[in-house]
């Protein structure tokens, strides 16, 4: 399968995901957050969390930072 034929195939929902704002590179950082929000539950101070997921995943914390404020916002209202 070409690269055309998998987005041609996928447009509409690529097309919905982008409309509500939400950036294809996001779903590599998907395991991060779930650890961001296990360490959280556990007790965990957000600082400690953002340095030690920063090593993990080998982004920098401001990173990390902007990844867990887009992750916890709302979808743009009119896609969805």
């Amino acid at each position: 399968m070409k690269v055309f034929e998998l987005i041609n195939f996928n447009r509409e929902l690529l097309k919905k995901l982008q409309d509500a704002g939400i950036r294809l590179d996001d779903a590599r950082y998907i395991d991060l957050y779930s650890d961001y929000v296990d360490m959280y539950q556990q007790g965990e101070k957000v600082s400690y969390i953002v340095a030690a997921l920063s090593e993990k995943y080998a982004v920098s914390e401001r990173k990390v930072y902007g990844l867990l404020k887009r992750f916890q916002s709302d979808c743009k209202p009119f896609a969805v």
